[in-house]
């Protein structure tokens, strides 16, 4: 007995017989999506914040150092006004994100602008580390499609379901150990410029690497599912009928009806490919938001920690959703 999967877009199909001319229940549709999406990183936020402030420690004397007396470190707290309620602190800071100031770390510093001079370069990193995933993926899936048993099916089978297995910290570490440290052709380490970010794009490649081959793996079995699917198609048929080349087909027939799952796969990825990179940043002394992270936790400083996750987080909910609306607009177009 074969399951069908309707989508929210499907079922407008269904109930009206086509996609509906009105765009009522499409907006109402979308408004949902985005009030989801929205309270997931409230919750997530929330989450973070009370988590960083239940840590045993005390920011107040993680900045002021050990030498600080009792009365000094009270102090200290009354004027970052760490001494309030958690739940008082958490709405003050919810209201400054939404007008867009983040407040200052427990050391003083605008937050704005430590995120600022940072989140560049893990944007940078994660940003490259999505485009070399996108890439790879259609091209191995599209191989993988279209000999399903050459050379190149017998190798992606194993090697792809091994990579997903393997988390980014170990392909780094390989990485380093075969190109830098054997080969000597890329650096282990990151190198600053004046203006904070890698001196040389040659320290991108492993880093991006490290990050593109795990996700890249997990994607191109999507890929390669969603073309062997799309490509049971009855207009594919046809096509195949007509006498038209494989190639012509795959990219002009096949891949079309492919693309929302693949693209929502990317999505996907994208969060992967930032929480990645926070480890990686580590590995390479990357000059990005991880390093911020591991010293904010370490302080204990919950406004800061929710900060950088708060960007990040947007940014991840924004292309969620616009992978919904591409998923939506295909099944309209079917």
């Amino acid at each position: 007995m074969a399951v069908e999967l309707i989508t929210p877009g499907a079922a407008l199909v269904e109930a009206s017989g086509s996609w509906p001319r009105r765009s009522a229940p499409t907006v109402i549709w979308i408004a949902t999506v985005i009030a989801q999406r929205a309270l997931l990183l409230l919750a997530v936020l929330t989450l973070v914040f009370a988590a960083v402030d239940f840590l045993p420690g005390n920011a107040a004397r993680a900045a002021l150092g050990r030498d600080a007396t009792p009365e000094q470190v009270a102090a200290y707290e009354h004027a970052l006004g760490l001494d309030r309620p958690l739940a008082v602190r958490y709405v003050d800071w919810l209201g400054g994100l939404l007008t867009g100031d983040l407040g200052t770390t427990v050391r003083g510093i605008p937050i704005g602008e430590v995120v600022s001079t940072k989140m560049p370069n893990t944007l940078l990193l994660g940003g490259l580390a999505l485009v070399v995933t996108a890439l790879v993926t259609v091209a191995g899936g599209a191989v993988w499609a279209l000999r399903p048993r050459g050379i190149s099916a017998r190798v992606l089978s194993p090697s792809t379901t091994m990579m997903i297995a393997v988390p980014e910290f170990v392909v780094a570490t390989m990485l380093v150990f075969v190109f830098s440290l054997g080969a000597g052709w890329f650096p282990a380490v990151t190198i600053t410029n004046a203006a904070g970010a890698p001196a040389s794009p040659s320290m991108l490649v492993l880093p991006v690497l490290a990050l593109a081959i795990p996700q890249s793996a997990w994607n191109i079995r999507v890929a390669r599912a969603a073309l062997v699917d799309a490509s049971g198609s009855p207009h594919v048929s046809a096509a195949e009928l007509d006498g038209l080349g494989q190639r012509h087909i795959l990219f002009r027939h096949v891949f079309p009806i492919a693309l929302p799952t693949i693209a929502t796969s990317l999505a996907t990825s994208v969060g992967m490919l930032l929480g990645g990179a926070l480890v990686v940043e580590t590995i390479f002394n990357y000059p990005g938001i991880g390093s911020v992270l591991a010293g904010s936790v370490a302080d204990r400083d919950a406004v800061l920690v929710a900060s950088v996750v708060a960007l990040p987080g947007a940014a991840i909910t924004v292309i969620l959703l616009a992978a919904d609306l591409l998923r939506v607009w295909a099944v309209r177009g079917r």
